[in-house]
């Protein structure tokens, strides 16, 4: 699993436009699956995503999680994380896992994330043309890859 956690002050994505899912101060997180990624993958990833210490404490220092200040999480599956570029200039999606694996891994990490922040997340709709906005605060980016742990 891949995932780029972004810290934000809102974000929200639309459907159809109209608005599906939204949050106030927290993080925005994209989450590309693979065929190799397991339940094992997916409970070392969100504990990672709650617990990770990017809000300012007191002093100003990032030393608190989104767990920790009381925010909120908006997962967004994209498949595209898994683009490979290493040939020609057309990305090839190959190791992004097909909607029948994918999915319920999708909805497994939602539950697993919803049990770590211990209160719902927001959502988008798996394998749906979604506009996702979002106010990046810092800007603070986190890339994640459940197979390289870095």
């Amino acid at each position: 699993m891949r995932a780029v956690i972004q810290r934000v002050s809102r974000a929200s994505v639309m459907i159809n436009g109209r608005v599906h899912s939204q949050i106030g101060w927290g993080l925005l997180v994209l989450l590309g699956i693979e065929d190799a990624d397991t339940a094992a993958d997916i409970e070392w990833l969100s504990g990672k995503i709650v617990h990770l210490r990017i809000f300012e404490d007191a002093a100003g220092v990032m030393n608190e999680s989104v767990l920790d200040k009381g925010g909120e999480i908006l997962l967004i599956s994209q498949f595209t994380l898994h683009a490979s570029t290493k040939k020609g200039n057309r990305p090839s999606y190959i190791k992004a896992s097909k909607p029948d694996m994918a999915i319920p891994l999708y909805k497994k990490m939602i539950q697993q994330l919803t049990s770590d922040l211990e209160k719902p997340i927001g959502t988008g709709v798996f394998g749906t043309d979604m506009k996702v906005e979002l106010l990046n605060d810092g800007p603070v980016t986190i890339i994640i890859d459940t197979k390289k742990k870095e």
